[in-house]
């Protein structure tokens, strides 16, 4: 057992057996006066006087600060030494996420500058470590009331509000390093699977080789313990791309699709090799399964699906944006589970890989949606966009990734049923999505003020069964209804048969703790909330139109206690009532 916070390895899709977790306690300190590039921080001889639990934001409890105050810029600091199994190697040193510019220095020498609160980046730094201990400095800078910035619910206010919460300023997800081979390593592997060709694809990065050297990709697949597939394979360039077959797909697939009923999983296992000789080897493991709409239906695996989904926004009452254990992440996925969803949307947030190699491994399907700014501008549209190719990038490989959904309610974009650029945007996130990850539909503008679209999806908060199974008896009644009285598409851009969904019904206020707080409808006791669930829930289940929900939401964030969960996770009624609700029962 350790102390350590975040222990767990990181990117559970891509692993390597030599890493080092540096999570723990840090030299940290506010620069509110700008003082410290002028004063040369970032050659690290200067101590910093307060210490931060890495990776909690210094708003969060577990920081060891807890501070609600604007403090744009600050400073980390900590001592490095290499173990024995990292000499001679090259040195990785890997951040999941600081919020939202990010400078990194070691003994001086700058290694990394990066921009974006919610993306992943990584620097090799080997050619500046020297013998012994080594001074790692992190310099964030925040923006926390600029409203064109991607920030999800982060509030720019001091306290929380509507829906709106705490900030996240610096570091949030887990910092560590590895170590690979001086003669090449591999970068990443795009894996798609293609289940009516019963065969996968891996395309295959890799950084660091000799381009005169021999060099062979070696992959062994296996499910369930017995191999699949093996086979090595000659590497022209730093990049390549494989199909295999997979000869133990029969039955039509059906006992090794991936579904959140059966989330069946291989694993796979790449040998980097140079001149006949291993210089990497990375584990990693994906599904088969497919996602499409045939006939005006959602499929998965090519029979229509019913989404349950529940909104998820992936905040901690201790933690904030960063879940405090890898077990506080399963047991969210267990409790959606429990209570008979078969999926979750992640609301405005980029969540921890940790969250979605849970989802994978226990099955439940995902919505992966962006972390939103409000305001549109020049600079937004790059900031924004810059960031959504990195996120789809960092989580292209996860089966239980089925949509993406780069906008929200018109977020950064609320001019857009007049504002042509605004709508030229939206348009864009959708066709360049879709020029990424062809498999998987996009959401262009989730809730309303929808452009082009694969899924028409709807937020309703309507309370009132009756009311809800007229507006949901008829695809056309359904479509030009106006919940929160907006158009649900604008103009030019009409429905086209798409799948419809309610993505965001439901948010039942319902007090259990001792959290104040609001909800866009009220319950007075537990028979009472019961009732009200049953009432929203019934007329989507029964509409024959609608094809899926998604109820808002999973628990209670700061001052909205609209959850079905309380704030620290405790179910307000029992979960096995919610199932046989989700269940028609």
């Amino acid at each position: 057992m350790t102390n350590q916070p975040r222990a767990e390895y990181p990117r559970p899709q891509f692993v390597r057996d030599s890493w080092i977790n540096l999570n723990g306690e840090w030299e940290f300190e506010f620069d509110d006066d700008r003082v410290g590039s002028k004063e040369k921080w970032h050659l690290g001889n200067r101590k910093l006087y307060k210490t931060i639990q890495v990776p909690f934001a210094f708003q969060s409890k577990l920081s060891g600060i807890g501070s609600n105050e604007f403090h744009d810029v600050v400073w980390y600091r900590r001592d490095l030494t290499l173990p024995d199994d990292f000499q001679n190697k090259r040195i990785l040193l890997h951040f999941g996420a600081v919020d939202y510019e990010a400078s990194v220095w070691v003994n001086g020498v700058l290694v990394a500058k990066h921009e974006g609160g919610h993306t992943p980046f990584h620097a090799d730094i080997t050619d500046a470590l020297q013998a012994g201990t080594n001074k790692l400095v992190v310099k964030a800078v925040d923006y926390s009331k600029d409203v064109t910035l991607p920030r999800g619910k982060q509030y720019w206010h001091t306290d929380s509000a509507s829906i709106f919460y705490t900030r996240t300023t610096g570091i949030w997800q887990t910092v560590w390093m590895e170590a690979v081979s001086n003669d090449g390593y591999l970068d990443k592997v795009k894996i798609t699977p293609d289940i009516d060709e019963k065969q996968v694809e891996f395309q295959f990065f890799i950084q660091g080789s000799d381009s005169n050297a021999k060099q062979q990709m070696k992959v062994e697949i296996s499910f369930n313990g017995e191999l699949v597939s093996e086979d090595t394979y000659g590497m022209r360039s730093s990049s390549g791309a494989r199909k295999i077959r997979l000869n133990d797909f029969n039955d039509h697939g059906l006992g090794a699709w991936w579904t959140p009923e059966h989330p069946n999983l291989y694993d796979v296992t790449f040998t980097l090799l140079v001149d006949n000789k291993a210089v990497d080897v990375v584990t990693s493991y994906f599904g088969m399964r497919k996602v499409s709409i045939e006939d005006g239906k959602l499929c998965l695996n090519n029979r229509p699906y019913f989404l349950k989904m529940v909104l998820d926004q992936g905040y901690f009452p201790d933690g904030n944006l960063t879940p405090p254990s890898d077990e506080a992440i399963k047991e969210d996925v267990e409790l959606t589970k429990a209570m008979g969803f078969n999926g979750a949307r992640k609301h405005q947030k980029l969540e921890d890989p940790r969250f979605l190699y849970w989802c994978d491994k226990l099955g439940l399907v995902v919505w992966s949606e962006a972390a939103n700014a409000y305001e549109y501008t020049e600079k937004y549209v790059s900031r924004f966009t810059n960031e959504w190719i990195a996120s789809i990038d960092r989580d292209y490989n996860h089966p239980s990734i089925i949509a993406w959904v780069p906008l929200n309610e018109s977020w950064g974009v609320p001019n857009i049923q007049i504002d042509k650029l605004q709508q030229q945007h939206a348009l864009t996130m959708y066709h360049l999505t879709k020029s990424l990850d062809p498999m998987r539909p996009v959401v262009s503008n989730d809730g309303w003020e929808l452009v082009k679209t694969d899924l028409f999806t709807i937020h309703d908060y309507e309370w009132r069964e009756g009311v809800l199974e007229e507006r949901y008896s008829s695809s056309d009644k359904a479509v030009h209804a106006m919940p929160a009285n907006r158009r649900l598409f604008v103009e030019g851009f009409p429905y086209e048969d798409q799948p419809i969904l309610v993505t965001e019904f439901g948010g039942i206020a319902y007090k259990k703790s001792e959290w104040e707080g609001w909800g866009y409808s009220g319950a007075d006791n537990d028979e009472d909330f019961e009732k009200k669930l049953r009432v929203v829930i019934r007329p989507l289940l029964n509409s024959g139109v609608v094809q899926g929900y998604c109820y808002t939401q999973l628990t209670d964030v700061e001052q909205e206690i609209n959850g079905l969960l309380t704030y620290d996770r405790k179910p307000k009624i029992p979960v096995e009532i919610i199932k046989a609700i989700n269940d028609r029962k």
